[in-house]
């Protein structure tokens, strides 16, 4: 299927909301937070928030010239790129997968950034992508807050089969906290379910794929949000303990986690419960056949934080099982104390933020990891939002493709992190000359792109918005393809009695996926 012909809507084209309470945040490319106050005075028009934040992030309000990006030549920009193949070929790493995989801390790995983990970090980025891209977001259809199309093939209608992973499950999830911005509702009476939302899906690497890498990879991607309004709006910024320790998490986060209701058709049990079932069987199934198995799971937004959620549950529960975690634009999730059993658990969370986006700062923008440093006076704060793993910190300025002008919505859009990924070097370098990745994907629900490139903002969607002509000539809504329609009876897992039989691994693991 075309991408014309797919949904992608997930962004709004304007920013009323956020617009009008946050100001600009810009500063030099590639340079850290800077520490001086504002340069300039915010407007009368712009609210007391505005100025609180900015203030409280310590960052210039003016828009900054362009520095240290690579002069293009427009003109000849078309002729030398549309002729170049998207993606690089793949490199073996099967002898360096625990490298990529964090076992020692990406030691001089990011700066500069190892080409074999920006081929990793931009797979495992793409994975996350396919939840916004497959999600229903039609608050007019039926099916609104469900995958639109069936796991088997999920992957093959969004072109990510390249990528050699099958998926094996889908998870949904449901909240007991009144979240309205981050759990989609269908306006209809009779939907197909007025309670859970897709939420993300396990995969499982293909022979080729684990040959390649070094290992059998399970994956677990989770939906996110992405317009920061929805995080103004319904953050809870609540800590509730998570764990056996002192852990704390964010209250909104475990309620779509942990929630469940035995009314409800897809959460009798939680998304919590769901994916750490498959992953349990899926583990199982590899450590018979004897093969070297690790967890990847990924996220952006609100999915990066579900993420980490996932990881500790997952390092807790199941032994020797090497856990990574790549967020993109997340937010804080729980206190010191959650940051802290992380790491005693062996997972290494690896955050790629942009510097422009606010969602990372949130929550905990004023009091977070920084005051742990007056420990000694203060005592344990318990109560204190921190960051958790590595971190690659992305500025939209150091690429000579996007606009300079204010674009919330495009700061925190996943597709614009895909591009810094892709065109960075490192923190002195300017943006990689020889990036592969498609620069159009950036403007797919946003207004990112310089004008130069004449690439249309927010391009995605289904032709015609989804109406199809009857034979009646009428306009209609088409009705979804039966095998698409979700059911959760698809879900259930079937018994695999290959591994007794001894077949080959590629077999063996043919049943994961027509579940």
């Amino acid at each position: 299927m075309a991408l014309s012909t797919m949904i992608y809507n997930h962004l709004p084209t304007s920013q009323p909301i956020l617009m009008n309470k946050l100001s600009k945040i810009h500063g030099p490319a590639h340079q850290q937070v800077v520490l001086d106050q504002p340069k300039t005075k915010t407007s009368n028009r712009v609210s007391s928030l505005t100025e609180s934040l900015s203030h409280l992030l310590h960052l210039h309000l003016e828009t900054p010239p362009r520095t240290q990006t690579h002069q293009i030549n427009w003109n000849l920009y078309g002729e030398e790129k549309l002729s170049t193949p998207t993606t690089s070929p793949k490199e073996v790493i099967a002898q360096n997968w625990r490298d990529m995989h964090a076992s020692s801390n990406w030691d001089n790995l990011l700066d500069p950034l190892h080409p074999w983990l920006r081929r990793e970090i931009i797979k495992y980025g793409e994975f996350a992508q396919a939840t916004y891209e497959a999600f229903d977001f039609d608050s007019h259809s039926e099916y609104c807050g469900s995958c639109r199309y069936n796991r088997h093939k999920l992957f093959e209608t969004l072109g990510l089969s390249r990528n050699g992973y099958k998926v094996s499950k889908y998870i949904y999830a449901m909240s007991h906290v009144n979240m309205p911005q981050w759990l989609k509702r269908s306006k209809l009476v009779d939907t197909w379910s007025k309670d859970s939302n897709w939420m993300g899906y396990v995969a499982v690497s293909d022979d080729e794929e684990t040959r390649r890498i070094g290992r059998r990879d399970i994956v677990v991607a989770w939906r996110g949000t992405v317009a920061p309004t929805e995080w103004y709006e319904d953050l809870q910024r609540k800590l509730e303990p998570y764990g056996h320790g002192d852990a704390k998490v964010e209250h909104g986060f475990l309620s779509i986690y942990t929630s469940k209701n035995d009314s409800t058709r897809y959460n009798k049990s939680s998304a919590s419960e769901q994916v750490m079932k498959e992953v349990t069987r899926l583990v199982e199934l590899c450590r018979e056949k004897g093969e070297d198995v690790s967890l990847t799971i990924t996220g952006h937004s609100l999915g990066g934080a579900l993420a980490l959620l996932n990881a500790y549950e997952a390092a807790s529960t199941i032994p020797n099982l090497p856990v990574n975690v790549i967020s993109f634009g997340a937010p804080r999730v729980g206190n010191i104390a959650f940051r802290d059993e992380l790491h005693q658990l062996g997972v290494k969370p690896f955050r790629v933020v942009i510097k422009q986006d606010v969602v990372p700062s949130m929550p905990g923008l004023v009091f977070n990891e920084s005051l742990q440093k007056f420990e000694d006076i203060t005592g344990t704060l318990g109560w204190v939002y921190a960051h958790v793993g590595a971190e690659l910190k992305l500025n939209v300025h150091s690429s000579p493709y996007l606009k300079r002008g204010l674009n919330w919505p495009g700061f925190h859009s996943l597709e614009t992190y895909l591009h810094l990924v892709d065109g960075f070097v490192s923190t002195t370098s300017t943006f990689r000359e020889d990036a592969t990745r498609d620069v159009a994907l950036v403007n797919k629900a946003c207004d990112m792109l310089v004008d130069e490139l004449r690439i249309p903002h927010c391009w995605y969607q289904l032709a015609n918005k989804g109406l199809v002509c009857n034979a009646h000539g009428r306009w209609v809504k088409p009705k979804r393809d039966p095998e698409d329609i979700p059911s959760p009876h698809m879900q259930e897992n079937i018994n695999i009695p290959a591994l007794e039989a001894g077949m080959q691994t590629q077999d063996v693991l043919k049943p994961l996926y027509s579940v």
